[in-house]
Order: C-alpha cells, then structure tokens, then sequence
C-alpha cells in the first residue's frame, strides 16, 4: 500500500536526499509517494511542521532543539531520527571587505583561526559595523559563526550585526547593498562569488569538520504513532544518501537539483560543492576540499545525540537558554538514534555502537565499534581544537571567556 508523505525543504544543496528519494524512486520501492513542498524560509517551514501542513521536514538542527525547547513561537515536540548532511555552508563577504584578509584564498580557507583574527582586524577598517546574513538565528552555521568570530575576539552580538534572511534571498540583498556578507548553506555563497559580489572567507568543513547541519524532523507524537511508515521512509533515506555520495552520481544529482522545483540554480554551480571544488574568488582555480559536504558515508546520517548537546552548549553559552540538566536532557532527547537503529536494523548501514561520542576528538579516520558492518568516522576537530565531551558540559562552558 502506497503512503503519501508530505515534506517541507528549502532550496539547497542539502535537500539532495530527499530529492534523490523521490526523483531516482528510493522512496517509491519502500511504497511512499514523496510530495517535496519547496519553502522560502525557515520560519515557514517551522511552521508548516508544527501545525501539521506536512509530516516531516527538512530542518537546522538547531532549530529543532530550540522548537522543543520553546524558544522559537510554537513550542512543540521535534524528534530527528535521520541527518540529512554535515557540512556544505560556507562564509562569504564582500570583495572590498575581503582584500584586507589572506590574499592567498587556498591558505585563507585552511587556516580558520588565523583567517578569524585577520577579520577581527579588518572590522575596524570597515565603513560600518559588518552586517552578515545568516538565516535564521537558530542555524548550525549561525552557532558556528558566533563560535569562529568570538575565537579572535569578536563579539558577535556588539562587533558585528547579524540579520536573518533566507538562504534564496541573500544574494540579492548583497547586491542591494543590504549585508556585507552571508553564511548559508550551497549553492547561495558561489552564487555571490560567481556574481562577482563576493569572496569565500571561511567554509563550515573546517570549522568544525564533520559538524551537524539539517536533520530530518518529526512532530515527535506523529513519529511515534506511526512507526512503520517512518522505518520506511529511513530506509529509503539511507538508500538515497548513497547514492548521493558516490561522485560518479554527483553530475546526474547536480541536474536534479537545478530543477526549478528544487534548487533552481545552475547545474555546474550546484555541482562544484557536490564535488568539493570551491571557488573562492571569482575567476581563480577551485580550492579542492574533498569533504565539504557528506551525505551517506561515515555515518553521516546517525543521529548522534552529542552532537543536540553541543547544539544545546551552544544555546546556553549565548544566553538563548538557562542550563539546566533536565533542559539538557529535553535537547539531547531530539535526536533519536534508536529510530535510526530500528530502522535500519536489517540493512547493511553502518551502525555506531554508542549514541554519544565525544566530539572533536578525532584527528584522522578511525575504526570504531560497530554493531553492524564496519565503521571508520572521518576527522570531526573544531577549528581551534577544543573537545565536546558531553557528560562534561559545565566543564566545556567554563572553558570559554565570558562573552566569548
């Protein structure tokens, strides 16, 4: 018996499972008929899963901790049982602001923390405070921002003015003169870059390499109630999310993507981050940074809850919530590795045999311990080398300056 399945996404790159899903029939062999609802914002999509417009969505992981925390307008019970992707964003600014960082893009991009302090230098040679587009203030991209800025110094709600806008928009207020710079998901940085508007000046793959980005999200009671439909539709991810990752698929996935029921942007430009070739400043050779986004391999998918802890760390070290343990336990609760196990349970996926790790501990691909198949992790270090052990988080807090 078919199921029809309704699933708000926004125009990006990391929509690409779902899009594969539907668009190569992953999810028709597991008898769903995917209805991919294209949103603009993530305010909307928020609010298209929350009142039940659809069943699940493409979503910030943030965003799903801070809805379950009842941080952001409607409170309401999220679950992720699935990672739709790490990595794939990056920070791009103005041309005019960029010629006082690195001139060498390849060495600018490799060295995060020291591309940090050069920005934190060319803010008091700028016209005004910088103004940056990030899309929504509950995103991965925006923590890791406000964590990269506040590295050298800077803070992120007095030294710089950040404004949220979406992803689809922010080339054009570039172009207007309304941000000086973005971070966002692909392919809206290259876009700007290719438009001659913009430099790259820092990716999310090394600012925290491996880091979380969208999840798949549930109202948490339409999850529960309906658990065979759910399993099936995982299985169908997994497939997908395979078959996203094998390069030789990157052209045909790239097509697939710049339909304008999709991403709607070209093909060729879609395909240099499914790649990893980034382009840094308009005109030059592609930076080549092989993991720059990932979709199946490593276990990309699982959900681990360590990383709705950082997510929650994060929250609390700018002041968004109170710590508390029960609190903690609510954020780490959002991501739902037990699903994903359910699942996948009899598919040949990589299963982690742990649900938390500790983040940013990894500095090379390592073997862990799997309770299916084997599983190498890749290299998951934060740019300035900190480690996130999750049963230590008033420890992890304390280590930062106040304010930074």
């Amino acid at each position: 018996m078919t199921v029809n399945l309704k699933i708000a996404f926004l125009p990006l790159n990391d929509a690409a499972v779902l899009v594969a899903a539907r668009e190569r029939g992953f999810a028709e062999e597991e008898g769903i008929a995917l209805d991919l609802v294209r949103t603009t914002s993530w305010a909307t999509l928020r609010d298209r899963l929350v009142f039940g417009q659809v069943h699940a969505a493409q979503m910030l992981a943030p965003l799903a901790v801070a809805v379950t925390l009842g941080l952001s307008q409607q409170p309401a019970a999220l679950a992720a049982p699935y990672k739709l992707g790490v990595n794939g964003n990056m920070l791009v600014m103005a041309s005019d602001f960029a010629k006082a960082l690195e001139p060498d893009v390849a060495a600018r991009l490799s060295d995060p923390l020291g591309t940090a302090h050069d920005f934190a230098a060319a803010i008091g040679l700028w016209r005004r405070k910088p103004v940056i587009g990030v899309v929504h203030r509950f995103s991965s991209h925006a923590l890791m921002l406000r964590y990269w800025l506040a590295s050298a110094g800077v803070d992120p709600d007095r030294d710089v003015v950040l404004r949220v806008l979406p992803p689809s928009l922010t080339v054009e207020a570039m172009r207007a003169g309304e941000i000086d710079g973005f971070i966002a998901g692909e392919p809206w940085g290259s876009a700007a870059v290719d438009a001659g508007l913009a430099e790259t000046v820092a990716i999310g793959e090394r600012i925290w390499r491996r880091g979380v980005e969208k999840i798949l999200a549930f109202r948490e009671t339409w999850l529960e109630e309906h658990p065979d439909i759910v399993d099936r539709l995982l299985r169908a991810m997994a497939r997908a999310a395979a078959w996203c990752d094998d390069p030789e698929n990157h052209a045909a996935l790239a097509q697939l993507l710049a339909d304008p029921r999709h991403v709607d942007q070209p093909a060729d430009l879609i395909q240099r981050a499914l790649d990893g070739q980034i382009v840094a400043r308009a005109g030059e050779a592609p930076v080549a940074n092989p993991d720059f986004m990932l979709f199946g391999r490593e276990a990309t998918p699982f959900p681990w809850r360590s990383q709705a802890l950082w997510i929650y760390s994060q929250l609390v070290r700018w002041k968004m919530v109170d710590h508390d343990p029960a609190t903690a336990q609510a954020a780490a609760r959002v991501f739902r590795p037990d699903i994903f196990r359910r699942a996948l349970a009899n598919s040949d996926v990589p299963m982690p045999g742990a649900s938390m790790k500790v983040e940013g501990a990894v500095d090379m691909p390592l073997a862990v311990g799997s309770r299916r198949g084997e599983l190498t992790l890749g290299p998951d270090r934060f740019f300035d080398g900190r480690t996130f052990d999750p049963e230590q988080i008033e420890a992890y807090l304390a280590g930062f300056a106040p304010g930074r």
